[in-house]
């Protein structure tokens, strides 16, 4: 280790330190927190105590939510908040949830915790910093003053004592930095331990996702239904309809006037192009044909073809998913795009494949108006939906103005080793 990675080291164990000391009066300062919290569970029978309740709640909940992320920094892992979400956003189903949510109580109790924890972490380091340094300037302040000055740490007149000094000085040093880090590791491992999800915790939250995703499923599987049983009856189904009924007609006039007949026939003919036309459209809707022929790359590569803005695909894969997310991750893309020439006023877009740590990471974005959304009935909704039942995330990030990007992730596998590589615009 060079001179200038030690200074930079002990600059930062310092910084560290000041930091920890800073921390301790808020620690402390989270404990008025208790009672206000606690006297306000009796005032809920005559009212007043609901929005009290909802309010202390609230600070308490911010107040171990800065403990919580600044925990998270110092561990490097991710500390998710355990709280339950109410059905429904009424006050009363807000008091009970708060009321029955364990997370509540675990909060409570890191208020004392912390403040004893954080305190002493704060002030230990500190205290070791200052010992060491004073006992290097013990003896000068000694040799300064004619010895006449005696500090409370070493009271003695012996020659040996500035020996001595310096040895306790560089004692306390090391000491501080050894327990500098740790100390603040110690104080983030107790948040961590008082503030994150429960293993119940976790896995009841895991089975309300999975209860919400499967019911999301279940709705947009309905709705898909409903929409191929609409498009059947008012496309192919009336077609063909007309079309046995010219059949008909034609039959009766084929002896009496042929020429009417034909014109039936024709007419016929035509209708049932048309009634192939829109079946195979509807096939085409519950699963492209190019999807299972070429896969997700050349799938996504003919989608950005046909739209009507420029698009440029660049895609790596290093093979093809599971046909149910290979089909969700296709639908994705194309609501995405549909959304984008739709509502966008984007001039050109682009779209990014990749597949790394066992995620197939899709990206598309546009250089349009932004101002883009997840509302509860949109289509940025829907498509959250259908990746929520393989697990898979939405993310948006569209300030007004623009640009406009939509991240998505779904977890897979890939089923091949065929590599497959693209890059272009459409």
């Amino acid at each position: 280790m060079t001179d200038h990675d030690l200074v930079r080291d002990a600059r930062a164990r310092l910084t560290q330190a000041a930091l920890g000391l800073a921390r301790a009066p808020l620690c402390v300062a989270g404990l008025p927190l208790i009672p206000l919290q606690l006297y306000a569970y009796p005032l809920i029978l005559v009212t007043v105590g609901v929005p009290l309740l909802l309010l202390f709640t609230a600070l308490a909940r911010h107040y171990t939510g800065f403990f919580r992320r600044w925990a998270s920094g110092v561990l490097e892992v991710p500390i998710n908040a355990p709280y339950r979400l109410p059905e429904n956003r009424g006050p009363m189903t807000r008091v009970r949830t708060i009321a029955t949510d364990p997370a509540t109580w675990r909060d409570l109790a890191f208020l004392p915790v912390n403040a004893v924890v954080g305190v002493f972490c704060g002030i230990l380091p500190v205290a070791f910093w200052i010992n060491g340094l004073l006992g290097f300037v013990v003896p000068l302040i000694w040799i300064d003053s004619g010895r006449s000055v005696e500090y409370v740490l070493l009271r003695h007149d012996t020659p040996g004592n500035f020996v001595l000094a310096p040895l306790f000085g560089i004692g306390f040093l090391v000491l501080a930095w050894w327990a500098t880090p740790r100390a603040a590791r110690l104080h983030a491992s107790i948040a961590r331990w008082l503030l994150a999800p429960s293993a119940k915790a976790t896995l009841t939250n895991r089975v309300r996702v999975l209860a919400d995703s499967r019911a999301d499923t279940v709705d947009a599987q309905a709705a898909e239904l409903r929409r191929i049983e609409r498009d059947l009856h008012d496309g192919a189904q009336a077609r063909l309809v007309a079309l046995g009924m010219s059949l008909g007609m034609a039959e009766e006039l084929l002896a009496r006037d042929p020429r009417a007949a034909q014109e039936l026939l024709a007419e016929a003919r035509q209708s049932s192009t048309q009634a192939l036309a829109e079946l195979r459209d509807l096939v085409r809707g519950i699963h492209p044909p190019v999807l299972a022929d070429r896969g997700l790359d050349g799938a996504l590569r003919a989608l950005a073809l046909a739209h009507p803005l420029p698009v440029e695909a660049d895609i790596e894969l290093t093979g093809r998913p599971e046909a149910p997310v290979e089909s969700a991750a296709y639908f994705a893309v194309a609501e995405t795009l549909t959304n984008v020439a739709k509502h966008s006023g984007a001039t050109s877009a682009w779209i990014r494949v990749r597949y790394e740590d066992g995620k197939l990471s899709l990206m598309i974005g546009d250089d349009g108006r932004g101002g883009a959304e997840a509302s509860e009935n949109g289509g940025l909704r829907g498509i959250e939906r259908r990746l929520a039942a393989f697990d898979g995330t939405l993310g948006v990030a569209s300030p007004v103005g623009g640009p406009t990007i939509v991240t998505m992730e779904l977890p897979c596998a890939l089923s091949s080793v065929k590599t497959s590589s693209s890059s272009g615009t459409a």
